[in-house]
């Protein structure tokens, strides 16, 4: 059969219409139409993604230029048959890759998530009855029902409802569970106002529903979802660009200067063409920094680690350091920017206003009279408003069994809030019992108790929208008891908390007769209004000093969520994410009606982004990475899944993220704190300069053994070095010193910079420089060693011991230098603030003279045993070597500041 026909929007449609599109009615299917369209549509589910082979998907991480020049280095350690070096370089190659493997696939593992969220059954009806189906045999035109507790099986049209609320967060960020009915809204509604339908994957809070299967699979909202993170790709860290870029560079001038090397030891010098190969080898060994993959992978470990005692569990090793580099901060507001926790803020009675403190469902903290009211009334306003909140409830606020001092929820959020306010006002419910309810129904958007105090007499406590409670009183609680409704007046007061981005509710009561056994609709008029509530989910406090340090560090934070464009600037504004009330806010309707360049010329002057979809979110991030922008993208929900897989960094949710979000994710935060981010970022920083510290520590070791060998061939001079020898300096180095600066604290006022630019290489053409006259100093030291001992006539192999001697030390000293790229390091910082820097260098001191002393090492490297007094000139031109390096800092200090 033909494919059923889906009617474009079915939200802004009848359900009468989107049946006769589907070509179906409200009665059902039969079971052959059923089977006849699954055949034609097919299951209702989110196909599984297209995997490479698992060898390829392995092989894929070898393609790497810096990886290239380690597996180049293991067949030059083949050819000179130094078959342990050979393996100890294969084996970091294989487990580079294989640690790639392991945490690859994040797209993949995202879409697994998502597919986790569908339900398994569903309620339809067939043949005329209702049966229990798996969710996977629906089709476009089953009717299904909605149920307290039910997962909804596909995107469903609902046609019938009662008091239906649908928990909708894990697709809309929104914390309140959506009501729903059955009237079509209009077709540029965003998905949380798409009031007549039910989306696939989320979960009925409250009421009964009915409705018509739409779409099913792909075609459903989720499905979409599912094909946004299939499509987003990612993208390259900065740290990955730039080692690739750096690896290319390297790779063409290690091959340009051996081919030289090449030319004049033949043509000028006429060296036998073994020895010269053999020689070429040695440089090539000297020159190729093959420690480099192992020290950026074991580097980001170290980070990742730290990063974790901070609460910030990293999935990905370079998003350590991209997340350094970061220069937007997209962010979720519930749950990252707020607390997630709905709380009374304001209270405002005929007589007086309250300002209420406390954060969350915590019953801590006081209700206290605004202003100047305090002489006003006796009080009984506020106990009469918080009696409603008590008792025309039906949440729970319980103590949390698994987290002393830590209170929860039972019951939907709003309501719990009310509970709340209620605790810290001292109301209780001791004496008096509910004896009728008319529950909130989204058609009259109100509830209504019938309760019996401890005397005996009885009242019916109503709470609800405020414009439905007006509309029902004729009258209010004044200071000295009823009196005349002022509806002007609470118009003013609404708007101003509405104004202030706090959801309002209001309460009234109405006394009624002791005998009253039910109370309906019909008997909620002439009530007695009691006031209002203004509630808001807070802002977390520490996020909005993490907000203010982000833009004292250069990094912008823009907001994204489902909210409505009032609520997410005045939340904006309390959290001093934006300076003024007249801040541009761009609505998603607003976004869908611009084109990607229009969004690309407005995306960076817009800190606020309010009832946003999946979509918008992309290409929010999308029309910021075109700016160059590095981007980190934080959400919890599903909805959130594609712009964080898009991101440069994702950054999950980890109490209250769902799964698939996680798995999007390269950074989950352990405590769902918007904190967490800045502390990450400046940790990442402190990372990324620490490693650009190692390389440029690493690079003159390998410099200046290869100029020692280059020297020695240009000019046809004895060899200061032999390429054993020169693996010896590489392995010695590699295992003690180079990670020593892994370790090292934050610089001074990490946080007070901007970010760095995105593009470049890990070492600038400066430093680059800087590293090309250290590796001259310690290389013509050496050599200066080599040729000074060697001219006294002692041993060849004694004066190369010498000189092996003089690099170790120089790159120790080097290795002070380093601690301090852009001060000095002659002070006492140099010499605390990282223990493990004198580790190294002890364990460096210990195997240099294992390396000298033990005949066999003398007889494995070619070395001999030193007199005490052949260490003073390797000291000494040490000593010289730091002290040298520091007038250089200072000098490129000088610049910088000349050129600022």
């Amino acid at each position: 059969m033909v494919e059923p026909a889906v009617q474009d929007r079915p939200y802004a449609q009848t359900a009468d219409e989107v049946a006769a599109a589907l070509e179906a009615d409200m009665g059902g299917l039969t079971a052959a139409q059923a089977r006849e369209r699954l055949d034609a549509v097919g299951p209702n589910l989110l196909p599984e993604p297209k995997r490479k082979p698992a060898i390829l998907r392995f092989l894929l991480h070898f393609n790497d230029t810096l990886i290239y020049i380690l597996l180049a280095a293991a067949v030059i350690k083949a050819i000179m048959a130094d078959w342990l070096d050979f393996w100890v370089i294969v084996a970091v190659a294989v487990i580079n890759a294989v640690i790639g493997y392991v945490q690859e696939g994040r797209a993949e593992k995202a879409l697994a998530g998502i597919r986790g969220m569908l339900s398994a059954d569903a309620s339809a009806r067939r043949d005329g009855g209702w049966q229990t189906v798996p969710a996977a045999e629906l089709v476009p035109g089953d009717v299904v029902r909605l149920a307290p507790g039910d997962r909804v099986p596909a995107d469903v049209r609902l046609f019938q409802t009662s008091q239906l609320r649908i928990d909708e967060s894990a697709l809309t960020g929104e914390s309140v569970p959506a009501s729903k009915d059955v009237e079509p809204v209009p077709a540029d509604a965003g998905i949380g106002d798409r009031h007549s339908m039910a989306f696939s994957g989320t979960i009925v809070s409250a009421g009964q529903g009915r409705g018509i299967v739409t779409g099913t699979g792909t075609r459903t909202e989720i499905g979409t979802i599912q094909t946004l993170v299939g499509e987003a790709g990612s993208l390259d860290t900065p740290l990955t660009k730039q080692l690739n870029d750096f690896g290319r560079k390297l790779t063409l001038i290690i091959l340009g200067m051996a081919a030289l090397m090449l030319a004049i030891g033949r043509f000028v010098h006429q060296m036998p063409f073994g020895d010269l190969i053999s020689a070429t080898i040695g440089f090539a060994v000297a020159a190729i920094p093959e420690g480099l993959p192992a020290l950026v992978t074991i580097t980001l470990a170290i980070g990742v680690q730290q990063m974790a005692r901070r609460k910030a569990i990293t999935r990905k090793l370079p998003a350590v350091e991209a997340l350094g580099s970061v220069t937007t901060v997209c962010s979720d507001k519930t749950g990252t920017l707020t607390r997630n926790e709905m709380t009374v803020r304001s209270i405002v009675t005929p007589v007086a206003s309250y300002d209420v403190s406390g954060l969350g469902y915590a019953p801590e903290g006081e209700i206290t009279r605004a202003g100047d009211d305090a002489a006003r009334g006796d009080g009984g306003d506020l106990a009469a408003l918080l009696a409603v909140a008590n008792l025309c409830n039906d949440a729970h606020i319980v103590a949390a069994d698994d987290a002393p001092g830590q209170w929860k929820l039972v019951g939907e959020p709003t309501e719990g809030a009310l509970k709340t306010v209620a605790m810290k006002g001292g109301a209780v419910s001791a004496g008096t019992k509910r004896v009728a309810v008319v529950p909130f129904d989204s058609a009259h958007k109100l509830m209504a108790t019938l309760n019996e105090s401890a005397d005996g007499s009885r009242a019916i406590l109503v709470k609800g929208a405020p414009d439905r409670l007006l509309r029902r009183a004729h009258a209010q609680r004044g200071a000295h008891g009823r009196e005349p409704l002022n509806v002007l007046h609470w118009e003013e007061v609404i708007a101003d908390l509405s104004g202030q981005g706090l959801r309002v509710l209001a309460a009234a009561r109405l006394p009624a007769a002791s005998d009253l056994l039910d109370v309906t609709l019909d008997d909620l008029h002439d009530l007695e209004f009691l006031g209002v509530w203004g509630i808001l989910d807070p802002p977390r406090p520490e996020a909005v000093e993490a907000i203010a340090d982000c833009h004292h560090a250069g990094i912008r934070v823009k907001m994204i969520t489902g909210d409505h464009a009032g609520t997410a600037l005045a939340i904006a504004l309390e959290m001093k994410l934006v300076d003024t009330p007249d801040a541009p806010v761009l609505t998603g309707t607003e976004l869908e009606a611009m084109s990607q360049e229009q969004l690309k010329e407005v995306v960076r002057d817009v800190d606020v982004y309010a009832r946003t979809s999946p979509e918008h979110k992309i290409r929010i991030v999308r029309a910021l990475q075109s700016h160059g922008e590095v981007v980190a993208m934080t959400g919890d929900g599903v909805n959130d899944a594609p712009a964080l897989t898009r991101a440069d960094v994702g950054v999950a949710m980890g109490i209250k993220g769902t799964e698939a979000t996680k798995e999007a994710a390269e950074i989950v935060l352990a405590d769902d704190n918007f904190a967490t981010i800045r502390s990450a970022i400046r940790e990442g920083r402190r990372i990324y300069d620490n490693l650009r510290k190692s390389v440029v520590f690493l690079l003159p070791t390998n410099g200046a053994q290869s100029l020692v060998i280059l020297v020695a061939i240009v000019f046809g001079l004895v060899l200061p070095l032999t390429p054993v020898q020169v693996l010896w300096v590489n392995m010695v180095t590699a295992l003690t010193l180079s990670l020593a600066l892994a370790y090292e604290p934050a610089e001074r006022g990490i946080m007070s910079r901007p970010p760095r630019k995105p593009g470049g290489s890990i070492v600038s053409l400066r430093e680059l420089g800087f590293v090309l006259i250290v590796s001259v100093l310690i290389g013509g030291a050496t050599l200066a060693v080599f040729y000074t001992v060697a001219a006294t006539g002692v041993d060849v192999d004694y004066a190369r011991t010498e000189a092996v001697a003089m690099l170790a030390l120089g790159q120790l000293a080097y290795l002070f230098n380093c601690r301090f790229l852009s001060r000095s390091s002659l002070s006492v910082d140099a010499v605390r603030g990282n223990r493990v820097v004198w580790w190294s260098a002890l364990a460096l001191v210990v195997l240099q003279l294992v390396y000298t002393y033990v005949p066999f090492m003398n007889d494995l490297f070619g070395s001999r045993p030193l007199a005490i007094w052949s260490w003073v000139l390797p000291i000494v031109l040490s000593i010289v070597v730091f002290l040298a390096v520091e007038v250089l800092k200072a000098v490129r200090r000088r610049g910088a500041a000349s050129v600022a």
